[in-house]
């Protein structure tokens, strides 16, 4: 290894010393999975977003095994039905969710204390989100997608962009929905929650001054265990 890829925090070079000191600068220590909180995450419009990711968690696995499966699964077997049924209902618990969470740190104005960057991305998940179910609801090969995407259709190409987004393709639609919308949500969410790890949760606004987790005292008092 040479010397031009060493330093003095690596003096090693280790590729594998590089990458832990990184992820040390990005989420502090002790804060990638905290088992301490300030006490004001007691409060009830904190769980939304826990809940969000619980609902995507149940939106993925039940996606993967219907991709697996295929159509005529989830339109004959009594099991697919569940699963499709089970997929379409936690799709609606994330959006029901995720809108209360997203309002409920509008109101609390989550961008303070450096938390633009956090704000922003739960934001573009938000947008991602809607993009996601729609190509899902033209993925289903039934009526039900048929007569919404004769519909869109209509409306993209009224804006002009009906040539770039084909929602009359039925492949088209479902790589879109399985596949590139799922990695840029995916994506987004993992940087969301780290940006979270790394700022803390937004403190009440009438709440006293603190920055992240960690500067709240070790008392049964200021924490929760």
């Amino acid at each position: 290894m040479s010397t031009a890829g060493r330093s003095a925090l690596n003096p090693t070079g280790s590729w594998t010393v590089g990458l832990r000191d990184r992820l040390s600068r990005t989420v502090p220590a002790g804060q990638a999975l905290p088992d301490r909180q300030p006490a004001y995450v007691a409060s009830w419009i904190y769980v939304f977003g826990v809940l969000t990711l619980a609902a995507l968690v149940v939106v993925i696995a039940t996606g993967c095994i219907l991709s697996i499966e295929g159509a005529v699964w989830w339109h004959t077997s009594s099991v697919g039905r569940f699963v499709n049924s089970l997929h379409l209902w936690s799709v609606e618990i994330f959006f029901a969710v995720m809108v209360i969470h997203l309002w409920g740190k509008f109101w609390m104005a989550a961008w303070r204390g450096n938390r633009a960057l956090t704000w922003i991305t739960g934001v573009l998940c938000f947008v991602g989100s809607i993009g996601t179910a729609f190509t899902g609801y033209l993925s289903q090969s039934n009526f039900d997608s048929q007569w919404i995407s004769g519909q869109a259709k209509d409306g993209l190409n009224a804006v002009g962009i009906g040539a770039f987004f084909n929602v009359l393709d039925s492949a088209q639609m479902l790589l879109w929905h399985v596949v590139l919308l799922p990695l840029v949500i995916g994506v987004l969410v993992v940087l969301h929650v780290v940006l979270v790890r790394r700022h803390g949760v937004v403190p009440p606004i009438d709440a006293p001054h603190s920055p992240i987790a960690t500067t709240i005292p070790a008392t049964p008092e200021g924490v929760l265990s």
